[in-house]
């Protein structure tokens, strides 16, 4: 992804959030210059990778295949000592047809909460733990509700409405076209994006950036070390 691209969602990211009167903490608007002067007192932030996450998944097309985030708060599943947090709060926002490519977790179980805007479309099927994807039936629960539904069933969570994505739970999502951008809130477990996603067939979390501008914020994996 080009730099100037990210700089550019994050300024519609934060447009749409005080349009849908979510405000985000303070630390979603520090600069760069800002980042260098602080010390070990934001370390939850550096270590957890709280903050900016915006991802393509390598497919160089992030309207189509691609989300952003916004990390609120995250536990640390290496250090659970340091940072006792059991959970993790994050912000999706997704666009219509913009899809996050199918992928489960060996841990983590999820809600994903529609707070507003379009309607969020969420396709689910079982999968093993050597990752083989099931063609049989998924119980799934919808707000406290548990259905049973066809593999590859495709859901859709209107404002308001919930989803419960438990481990080896597969799943993609994106935005019903002709709905507008959805405003997702995630209530986790402990977030681990190094150890605990699978993506069939894989792909990158995290993209390649090509720095053709000056980031007016800094991603959630771009943090200077304390001073």
């Amino acid at each position: 992804m080009k730099r100037s691209e990210i700089n550019r969602i994050i300024e519609e990211v934060k447009e749409f959030c005080c349009q849908r009167q979510f405000p985000l903490p303070p630390f979603a608007y520090w600069t760069p210059e800002d980042w260098k002067a602080k010390g070990t007192e934001y370390d939850e932030i550096r270590d957890n990778r709280l903050g900016w996450d915006i991802t393509d998944y390598g497919s160089g097309r992030f309207r189509e295949i691609g989300l952003a985030l916004f990390t609120l708060r995250n536990g640390n599943a290496l250090e659970p000592e340091k940072y006792p947090k059991p959970y993790c709060e994050k912000l999706l926002i997704i666009g219509e047809n913009q899809v996050t490519p199918d992928h489960h977790h060996r841990s983590k179980t999820e809600d994903i909460i529609n707070r507003g805007g379009g309607n969020l479309m969420v396709q689910v099927w079982e999968a093993t733990r050597d990752g083989q994807i099931l063609d049989t039936p998924v119980v799934v629960s919808l707000d406290g509700h548990l259905v049973s539904v066809d593999a590859g069933t495709i859901l859709r969570l209107q404002p308001g409405e919930s989803i419960t994505l438990t481990p080896y739970l597969h799943h993609r999502f994106w935005g019903e076209p002709g709905h507008g951008t959805v405003l997702c809130v995630e209530v986790s477990s402990v977030n681990d994006d190094e150890r605990d996603n699978v993506f069939i067939p894989p792909v990158p979390r995290f993209s390649q950036i090509d720095e053709d501008e000056e980031p007016i914020h800094l991603l959630c994996n771009e943090y200077p070390p304390a001073p």
